[in-house]
């Protein structure tokens, strides 16, 4: 499938996926992945064209497909957010697009670690993907009332981080951190920007398209482990205490790429 639309309506968000392909290729490919959200065979590209994410560039197998992506659309049929990639290898998933539409939706708790002066819950979008999938960690930081920690950007105080170990499975995107807010020390006359309350980083992996990596992975797939450690600051009203760090760990299992073509008699021709 090349084009996923998200569709909203009052029974909650459903998706849409836009295909290229024939009607029996959809229903060939559905079948076999048990899929019962809307398919829309478009092989004379009408609808990419509508949307305008024909891939004019493409050529070969992928000519007439639309840029891979997604488009949320409100009850009116209005589009209020789009997201697409570059390449047809690097997909997000339907989940880690909950996460950043809808975080209370889109996440699943995978683990939760009490710290020094804060709670530590972890989540991701999705605990399985194939190679190119685009999965997006979570850390949720829980800090008392009258404690905060410091915002990335700050002097003199140890900022908040979430750092991941490097693996040659996966590719890091940036970690987003949420708007700080500014908080005035009158004791020392000085503003930093800090984090209070509960806050999310997010940081999207994305799992290796490399042909060494996936033309490895066996029926049953792979489990690569992504940890690291979230570093911090955390002060109160009277003491700012030592910078420390606690370990963070997620967990992906990744299968092979479905490689299986439609029967000859449907292909494209």
């Amino acid at each position: 499938m090349q084009s996923a639309i998200p569709r909203f309506d009052k029974q909650g968000l459903k998706f849409a996926a836009v295909s290229y392909d024939s009607e029996e290729i959809l229903q060939f490919f559905s079948d076999r992945h048990n899929i019962t959200y809307p398919l829309l065979a478009d092989p004379d590209s009408k609808v990419i064209r509508a949307y305008d994410v024909l891939n004019a560039e493409a050529t070969g197998m992928q000519k007439g497909f639309a840029r891979p992506g997604y488009f949320f659309l409100d009850p009116n049929g209005i589009i209020k957010e789009k997201f697409f990639e570059a390449k047809y290898r690097e997909r997000l998933t339907g989940n880690s697009l909950l996460i950043k539409l809808f975080p209370e939706l889109g996440e699943e708790v995978v683990d939760t670690v009490e710290a020094p002066h804060l709670q530590l819950v972890l989540e991701q979008s999705d605990r399985t993907g194939v190679p190119g999938t685009r999965v997006t960690l979570v850390a949720e930081v829980r800090l008392p009332p009258d404690v905060h920690v410091y915002a990335p950007g700050v002097q003199g105080y140890k900022p908040t981080q979430l750092v991941l170990d490097p693996i040659p499975q996966m590719e890091f995107k940036p970690a987003a951190y949420p708007q700080p807010k500014i908080l005035y020390l009158s004791a020392i006359k000085e503003k930093v920007p800090v984090f209070e309350g509960t806050f999310r980083i997010s940081q999207d992996v994305k799992v290796s398209s490399a042909a060494a990596f996936w033309g490895s992975l066996e029926k049953g797939g792979k489990t690569i482990t992504i940890a690291g450690k979230l570093e911090y600051q955390a002060c109160d009203k009277s003491i700012c205490y030592l910078p420390t760090s606690v370990p963070v760990k997620w967990q992906v299992q990744v299968f092979p790429l479905d490689r299986t073509r439609a029967p000859i008699e449907i292909r494209h021709k």
